[in-house]
């Protein structure tokens, strides 16, 4: 474990292993993930992190929305509200972190 980003690898070392020992298909895992970070309110840098593995999983934006409907009468309606603007919020990081990374790439010689 690297001293200059303990939680960062411990975090890394936890989802490597629930990978490691589920038996779901990625995109099974991606729904029950999603799932679990509705019902726990999740800030938007947990779908940030999460947004490469939901989009290799080949989930849809129709499907995430289907899930937040799925989950809704379980959690309730303010609960899915807010990881609506989560979603959102997380894109925006998403946007800010390649546009930062385009520009990074065109000032290089």
């Amino acid at each position: 474990m690297s001293s200059e980003s303990p939680v960062l690898d411990t975090l890394t070392d936890m989802t490597a292993a629930s990978v490691d020992h589920n038996s779901l298909s990625p995109r099974d895992y991606m729904l029950a993930r999603l799932a679990a970070l509705i019902a726990m309110d999740a800030p938007p840098i947990s779908y940030f992190v999460n947004a490469a593995a939901i989009e290799e999983s080949g989930l849809t934006a129709d499907e995430i929305q289907g899930v937040m409907i799925a989950v809704a009468p379980v959690v309730g309606a303010p609960r899915v509200m807010s990881a609506g603007g989560h979603i959102l919020r997380a894109l925006g990081i998403a946007v800010a972190v390649a546009d930062a990374d385009l520009a990074a790439e065109v000032s290089q010689p």
